[in-house]
């Protein structure tokens, strides 16, 4: 009886397809569940209703993260409140946006803050990528099918544009608010960049002429192992974050992180 238990867990394990996709601004949704449980490990509370969207808040209830693919086209939204010298900003992706994109911005809100100044550009001209200064400012991927563009229509009226094409048109646009921390803005552009490969099951990405795969076998259980090392990895920074904040001395302010200067949106190093 035992063999025979043996021999369904082995079958239930056999190796299944599934591609490696680049690049990966081209690679189709994926599964929402590699943002969601990220943010759920990391103690973000889940509030969403049945039927209706997915809703995940910070536990400080400053920023909110939804998914809802009930509306037409259907998007994540995401939206933080202002607090201090921060304003209000927002930031809305289309539905078949890569969740690994998405993961970009919503993995680093579960983050401190850095010290370091940003640069939403930096990770783009590593990969090579063109910059065109003009009214707009905008950065075209080396295969013309991805860009980021800082789009001023008039004074005062200005936002972040980010989106992918194929020849069969577009793939998923984004557009954030021009209030939008510089951090955030940079974690996803360094997301949008990144060279490597993201995998998808068989005939879960779009036809396109524009991406290459690579075929692999891989068992239900090493996937598994890969996304619960992720998992793994929130909940210990989370609880690495947690441990600090209750030994911290009371009455001990946190050092300010260092302002960005008025302009430096649309600047370049």
């Amino acid at each position: 009886m035992n063999s025979h238990k043996g021999f369904g867990a082995e079958w239930n394990d056999r190796p299944q397809q599934h591609y490696l996709i680049e690049p990966r601004y081209l690679a189709g949704a994926g599964d929402l569940r590699h943002a969601t449980e990220f943010l759920r490990a990391s103690g973000w509370k889940e509030q969403s209703k049945t039927g209706g969207p997915i809703v995940f808040h910070n536990p400080a209830k400053s920023v909110r993260v939804v998914f809802d693919p009930l509306t037409q086209p259907g998007d994540w939204t995401i939206e933080g409140k202002a607090s201090g010298h921060q304003p209000a900003w927002a930031a809305k992706f289309g539905i078949r946006t890569p969740v690994e994109i998405i993961a970009g911005l919503t993995d680093t809100l579960t983050q401190p803050p850095t010290a370091h100044a940003p640069n939403v550009w930096v990770p783009l001209d590593a990969q090579n990528w063109n910059t065109r200064q003009g009214q707009h400012f905008t950065a075209m991927s080396p295969d013309r099918s991805a860009f980021v563009q800082f789009h001023q229509s008039s004074p005062g009226q200005a936002h972040w544009w980010i989106g992918a094409r194929t020849e069969h048109g577009r793939a998923w646009d984004a557009e954030l608010s021009p209030t939008t921390p510089l951090s955030l803005v940079q974690a996803v552009t360094t997301a949008l960049a990144d060279p490597q490969p993201v995998m998808r099951p068989r005939g879960a990405f779009p036809p396109s002429s524009r991406i290459r795969t690579t075929s692999v076998s891989v068992r239900p259980s090493e996937l598994g192992a890969w996304q619960q090392a992720r998992i793994n990895a929130a909940r210990t920074a989370a609880w690495a974050r947690s441990a600090w904040a209750t030994a911290r001395p009371r009455g001990r302010k946190p050092a300010a992180a260092p302002r960005v200067p008025a302009g430096y949106a649309t600047g370049r190093r």
